[in-house]
């Protein structure tokens, strides 16, 4: 039986297996499916599904069973994602952007659409997941265990996106989903719509779908300049900050197939457009207590409460945040003879803008008092009789801040797969080569100093007091910040900004790949061994001059399956891998922050980081749907890129800032460096272990203990970015066939987000997310449609999310954000 067949024939075992299946799942490769986002329609159903095409894997694989995607209570793809073990979330203003797979950095993850490998404009390499609404999707496989035959970028993972095709469902087909909800803090709005139809025949089939989602939310944040003086707080500086904020996401596309009658080729176009939006106004006022002293030619005084001179500016905004991507593949299928071949042309487009006028005024002065004595709710009060109206400032003016970066990527891949015998035993060889042509263009964050244009920001201050859990003790109230950006764009003829070259991006990278690996079957499993060569081609230039060089990285890998009982698998991987420098790591050019005064460049000479590792499992497949499992894992790192910084003259970069030390953040490769963990993972259904009287009840729980370091040049050492010491994720539920309730937990412990400073590091606390979901299916069919109608709740407990700096006791970041609500109906036909 051909390869090709072979995985047509998996297919339909896993379909038969689910009676209530709303469509086949179609795969290239069984072997190449590490973490399985089923489709169908009960729970039970698509953990069993997905469960059999986890035991049919080639390599190590843990499982999550789901719904039909967007059956979660989930916002986006990265909230899919954290429910799969050893996965957690990176989020910005409580909606989940990117994951940390084992606890490494998102770089070390490499993620395609469709098996075409997607770069990411806002860093080059990884895109942003909030760009992706769950519902475009047919299938979510996050491969841990890399084979030769995926990204050698790939040290912690390989997520693949898989659309839907339009063969999955015979006939016509029509599934929409709209839902209306609201976020608690700040009473926003909420909307959600998806659309997807598709036609198939015996040989053509045309899928469409489009996807809209909006959300209104206010983000709370209060933000510190804290230090520790002889074991007591020394208040130096408060940041009070009120985001309005509108976050929009829209995807199209669709699929052209054609599949000749009497052979199993198939020739295909598919297109996929997806676009973020993060529409914010900003209102914020900073108290600068230690700056008050020093004018007041007094020292500041330590202490968790204080009244003294503050330093106040102020800064108000309309600006925003965009982010998209298109791309476009041209694919073949052929069976020739002995040979499956998979011929693959694919263009994608990233683009990433931000355009942030702000309005900035400083050189305000006010008596007032701070209390941290309730860190969670930092308290600044005005002198009695004085207002924030009431504050002069000796200087206004405006600040344009922008950057930009867009990547151009034209990929072609050729994948050779045949079946063969040899000393009795059925292998395969499987080959393939590729090319990825790469050009970035754009600028770093890029800041313009100018005037007002004679207009005064505070004629448009409003009675409209701040949204707010925290205590609004400033008694702060929003400005027209619309209405400002409109005036400002009027008087000044249009806004904009004029990047210099010392922020200027110019890359050009070319990566060539060739692979060769073979899978062994004997009775008692199979051994899947190769290597794969990744040659990579690169200029960079800039201001500072240009810097080409080229390398090869070599990198092996083999993974063993061993069937210990028709229950009890063993798996055990050896891999190897690399990562590349981000364009923002590469770049010969350097970002200014006039107001934080800081300073960010590229360093274009930087190494790509090397790995090698190992993974282990045990798994037993008990019961109709339940599996129980345990894993551990290894990977050594060298060469780790992290940022260092230092102080410079910014008259260097800015003439009238010279002689001012201005903060510099470069990137450089440090020691080396390892991340390492165990897992589990339990999927039960209580009619596998109790009796079949509990039908309908079910419970999935993971747990990943983690532990990661690398040495910077100086030899301190911290953890890599992204690592939880653990991540938990349960859900619990119950179904029968028209209801379904999901109670969804997540947790993970504090992380190190960055690595600014050569001795201290800006982490994020611990984490808890509460969800959950409801569903109800109409008895009876309307017109032909099934109808269901749903309601989610997401941060069920209201959870905060905290930064700090070293340890909790200085935290530098309080953020909140609230609860969210969603009710909607969806209708297949």
């Amino acid at each position: 039986m051909t390869p090709f067949a072979r995985n047509r024939l998996a297919a339909c075992v896993v379909l038969a297996c689910s009676s209530s299946y709303s469509y086949a799942a179609q795969t290239n490769d069984y072997n190449e499916i590490e973490e399985v986002v089923a489709v169908a329609s009960p729970i039970k159903d698509s953990q069993k599904a997905a469960i059999m095409a986890k035991q049919s894997a080639s390599n190590f694989v843990d499982i999550v069973a789901a719904d039909t995607i967007g059956r979660f209570p989930d916002q986006n793809l990265a909230d899919s994602l954290g429910r799969v073990p050893g996965l957690a979330i990176e989020r910005d203003q409580g909606q989940a952007r990117y994951i940390n797979f084992r606890g490494a950095p998102f770089r070390y993850t490499t993620i395609a659409i469709d098996g075409m490998t997607i770069p990411g404009a806002e860093n080059g390499r990884i895109p942003r997941f909030d760009s992706f609404p769950s519902v475009i999707t047919s299938r979510l496989s996050a491969n841990k265990a890399i084979m030769p035959d995926m990204p050698g970028e790939s040290i912690a993972g390989f997520i693949n996106i898989e659309t839907f095709n339009p063969f999955d469902v015979e006939g016509f087909s029509l599934a929409t989903d709209v839902g209306l909800g609201n976020q608690a803090l700040g009473d926003g709005d909420i909307s959600k719509f998806s659309v997807r139809t598709s036609w198939s025949g015996e040989n053509v089939g045309i899928s469409l779908f489009a996807s809209q989602n909006s959300r209104e939310q206010i983000t709370d944040n209060r933000e510190f300049d804290l230090e520790q003086v002889d074991s007591e707080l020394l208040v130096n500086e408060l940041d009070m900050r009120s985001y309005k904020v509108k976050r929009e996401d829209e995807a199209y596309g669709g699929r052209f197939e054609y599949r000749p009658s009497d052979s199993m080729n198939s020739f295909f176009f598919s297109t996929l457009y997806s676009k973020f939006q993060d529409h914010e106004e900003r209102n914020q006022y900073v108290f600068d207590f230690a700056g008050g002293a020093e004018a007041a030619g007094s020292n500041l005084a330590a202490g968790e409460t204080g009244t003294g001179l503050a330093m106040v500016s102020r800064s108000l905004e309309y600006g925003l945040y965009e982010n998209s991507t298109w791309t476009n593949t041209l694919g073949a299928d052929l069976q020739l003879g002995d040979w499956f071949l998979e011929a693959r042309t694919n263009f994608t487009k990233t683009e990433n803008d931000v355009f942030l006028p702000l309005p900035y005024s400083l050189y305000g002065a006010a008596v007032a008092s701070y209390d941290v004595t309730d860190i969670n709710d930092p308290l600044v009060t005005l002198a009695p009789g004085t207002s924030l109206n009431d504050i002069d400032y000796g200087y206004e003016m405006l600040l344009v801040y922008g950057s930009a970066l867009s990547i151009d990527s034209l990929q072609f891949k050729l994948d050779a797969e045949t079946d063969f015998t040899f000393a009795g035993l059925n292998n395969t060889f499987k080959m393939g080569l590729g090319h990825d042509q790469r050009e970035a263009q754009g600028y770093g964050t890029n800041g313009g100093m100018g005037s007002l244009y004679g207009i005064n920001p505070s004629d448009y201050v409003t009675d409209q007091a701040w949204h707010t859990d925290f205590t609004n003790s400033i008694n702060g109230t929003y400005f027209d910040n619309k209405q400002l950006r409109a005036d400002l764009e009027s008087a000044s003829g249009g806004l904009t900004v004029t990047p210099d070259n010392a922020s200027k991006i110019n890359i050009d990278e070319n990566i060539t790949t060739a692979y060769a690996m073979v899978t062994n079957q004997f009775k008692w499993g199979s051994l899947v061994s190769g290597v794969r060569i990744e040659s990579t081609d690169y200029t960079s230039s800039g201001p500072e001059g240009e810097h080409s060089d080229t390398f090869t990285e070599v990198l092996p890998s083999v993974n063993l399956n061993v069937d210990l009982s028709d229950q009890v698998k063993f798996r055990a991987a050896l891999s190897t891998g690399m990562s590349r420098p981000t364009y923002n790591e590469w770049r010969a050019s350097a970002s200014i922050d006039t107001t934080e005064q800081t300073i960010s460049g590229g360093n274009p000479f930087l190494e790509a980081e090397s790995s090698y590792g190992a993974d282990m499992s045990l798994e037993w497949y008990a019961g109709d749907a339940s599996l129980a499992a345990v894993g551990a894992f290894y990977r050594h790192i060298d060469d780790v890129i992290y940022a260092d910084t230092t102080y410079v003259d910014a008259g260097n970069y800015i003439s009238e800032f010279a002689g001012e030390q201005w903060k510099y953040t470069g990137f450089i490769n440090g020691d080396e460096g390892h991340f390492q963990g165990i897992e589990l993972n339990f999927i039960g259904q209580a009619s596998d272990f109790i009796s079949e009287s509990w039908d309908g009840f079910g419970f999935s729980a993971n747990l990943t203990l983690l532990d990661s370091e690398f040495t910077t040049l100086s030899g301190s050492s911290f953890s890599l970015p992204g690592t939880s010491d653990m991540i938990f994720n349960s859900s619990v539920y119950y179904e029968n066939d028209l209801f379904s309730a999901r109670l969804n937990y997540q947790y993970r412990d504090d992380w190190l987000s960055t690595t600014e400073n050569d001795s201290m590091g800006e982490y994020w606390a611990a984490q808890t997310r509460l969800d959950l979901s409801l569903s109800y299916t109409l008895a009876e069919p309307v017109y032909g449609s099934d109808v269901s109608f749903y309601a989610n709740i997401n941060n069920l407990t209201d959870e905060i999310d905290v930064r700090y700096i070293g340890t909790e006791a200085t935290p530098n970041q309080i953020e909140r954000y609230g609860r969210r609500y969603m009710a909607g109906v969806r209708i297949n036909f």
